[in-house]
């Protein structure tokens, strides 16, 4: 009876385990992040929630995001941001090592490369 116990219990530790792994978001935090544009590095700072939604903040402003997708240590979202009062479509794809962001923003203009640190 005792090693049937024991065995339930090792099987629960190893299901709640890789629930609560399931549900973690290696992007979620702060990160700050420079952005590689024609007209000089943009640097802001995202807020990532883990529930995949999140603000990326600069000099510009305010910037909402939401859809962002985690696979693995891949990420990505499209967001639309006002470029000099023309909205500018913008598709993110990055890979997140520990606490370092390396990817791009791909738009119409080519891409803009982003690295980015978790705070």
């Amino acid at each position: 009876m005792r090693i049937i116990r024991n065995t339930v219990a090792a099987a629960m530790l190893v299901i709640l385990a890789a629930c609560a792994a399931g549900n973690s978001n290696p992007f979620a935090g702060s990160w700050e992040t420079t952005v590689s544009t024609p007209l000089g590095d943009q640097v802001g700072v995202w807020m990532i929630a883990p529930d995949g939604t999140g603000i990326m903040s600069s000099d510009q402003g305010d910037q909402a995001i939401d859809g962002i997708v985690v696979d693995g240590n891949n990420v990505s979202f499209d967001v639309d941001i006002d470029a000099g009062g023309q909205s500018l479509s913008l598709g993110f794809s990055g890979v997140i090592e520990g606490d370092s962001l390396t990817g791009a923003f791909g738009s119409d203009f080519g891409d803009f490369d982003v690295t980015g640190t978790r705070q």
